[in-house]
């Protein structure tokens, strides 16, 4: 028992023995400074010392925006923008499946390579067709020929009514001789229009380039969606100047003339322009001399 208060008195008297801490000059041991204090003061002080610290560190991440950067925490404004970030995404993957939808039919187009649908009106009504008494009926040769007038007749309605005239006035991308025209009945669906080779092909309005590339049949491509319904295709270009999703204005530049097609042999513009989807003669719209 009285070892035991020998041990704390021996460590009382070590924490409040006084001790001075002096700082000398190296050269001339000069006293430069001195402080006097015990170990339970360098305690005291060191202890003081990292609460303080942890106090402040404690109130810098909770109140101040530096938690951010500390892995697990996250301000609601982050979450939000993330958030909204996702949205964007999703809304930005729909626009692009459907402008890739777009583009996949263009270029069909510009292909030839067209899906026809084959109906066939009997079929569709089998289902309610009801059992009758079956008579034999023979057209007159009168009514022959008057459906043969009728075919011939109702063949090309569809590009004739494709093709009536509005009050539209587009820009000429070339000018030069219309070596082969318009022709829906012979299935030319576009103009060729011999010119110099690098002559400039112009854009016929204000649009969107949406197609910009080469092809193995038709050269190089470009393809103009415009706001008021047209849509211009210039093939067998040499060159192109602009690329897909370039927004152009009318008589700038799209490509460089040329016979880059496996079907020109010279140096041509083979000219389409679609109305609303469906083909209609340039040259209603545009002269080329």
């Amino acid at each position: 028992m009285a070892e035991n208060r020998l041990k704390r008195q021996l460590l009382k008297e070590k924490l409040f023995a006084k001790n001075r801490l002096v700082i000398v000059n190296e050269d001339t041991f000069a006293e430069l400074f001195s402080l006097r204090l015990t170990l339970m003061n360098v305690f005291v002080v060191a202890t003081s010392a990292a609460i303080l610290i942890i106090t402040f560190t404690t109130f810098i991440i909770a109140f101040t925006p530096l938690r951010e950067f500390i892995p697990g925490y996250a301000s609601s404004k982050l979450k939000k923008d993330a958030t909204e970030l996702a949205l964007k995404s999703d809304s930005l993957t729909v626009a692009l499946q459907k402008n890739e939808a777009y583009i996949a039919s263009v270029k069909k187009i510009l292909t030839g390579n067209l899906d026809y649908a084959h109906l066939s009106k009997d079929s569709i009504m089998a289902t309610k067709a009801v059992e009758k008494e079956t008579v034999p009926l023979e057209a007159s040769p009168e009514e022959i020929k008057i459906r043969e007038q009728a075919d011939k007749e109702d063949k090309y309605n569809l590009f004739k009514k494709a093709q009536a005239k509005v009050n539209v006035v587009l820009f000429a991308p070339v000018n030069g001789l219309i070596t082969q025209k318009y022709s829906a009945q012979n299935k030319h669906l576009a103009l060729d229009v011999a010119v110099a080779k690098n002559t400039p092909i112009k854009s016929i309005a204000d649009g969107v380039v949406i197609f910009s590339d080469w092809t193995p049949t038709n050269g190089h491509v470009v393809v103009v969606r415009h706001t008021n319904g047209f849509i211009s295709v210039y093939k067998n270009a040499a060159s192109e100047t602009k690329e897909q999703g370039d927004v152009v204005k009318t008589g700038e530049v799209l490509a460089l003339a040329g016979a880059s097609g496996r079907e020109s042999a010279n140096s041509q513009l083979h000219f389409e322009l679609w109305k609303e989807g469906h083909p209609v003669d340039p040259s209603q719209y545009i002269t080329f001399k």
